[in-house]
């Protein structure tokens, strides 16, 4: 059984990172959306609400497994039997950070990175801008599933 992490923060899950998931979920047998848990940071999203609509959105993939993590991706990995990482590149900025994770986790347990090139359609997007832009009233209903999109526009109106 062939297997792969899409580790982040998800908050919240973008067509971006869907489309990543669905890449990975054509080249793996299961792959582990492995959700972060930043105790430090306070998302928009809890976690469990991240955990529910990537579920949703994923469904159709069969293959898709959701999870949360908390500590070192590489541990969620051992536990799991995971030797790959799939994330998503948008720029060459990406990869220089991504780069130096890759060969940290690679050093530390052995775990290899797949670089995979963000659909350019995709290449500006990040949930932090996402939750931005809803925040001042655009449209990001062309940049997150329906789902995501109303669950948005929930959370948002009630704060």
């Amino acid at each position: 059984m062939r297997r792969a992490v899409c580790p982040g923060s998800f908050d919240p899950v973008t067509n971006g990172h869907l489309d990543i998931i669905a890449r990975a979920s054509r080249l793996y047998d299961e792959v582990y959306v492995a959700v972060m848990i930043n105790k430090s940071k306070k998302g928009l999203f809890s976690i469990e609400e991240r955990i529910a609509l990537i579920e949703e959105v994923t469904a159709e993939y069969g293959n898709v497994r959701v999870e949360s993590f908390h500590g070192l991706l590489v541990d969620f990995c051992k536990q799991r039997d995971i030797p790959a990482i799939v994330k998503g590149l948008r720029a060459v900025s990406d990869f220089d950070y991504e780069l130096q994770m890759a060969q940290m986790n690679n050093g530390l347990s052995g775990v290899e990175t797949l670089f995979v090139p963000t659909n350019p359609t995709y290449s500006f997007l990040s949930s932090s801008l996402v939750k931005e832009v809803a925040q001042w009233g655009g449209d990001v209903a062309h940049l997150v599933p329906p789902v995501v999109l109303e669950a948005l526009k929930n959370k948002l109106a009630r704060q």
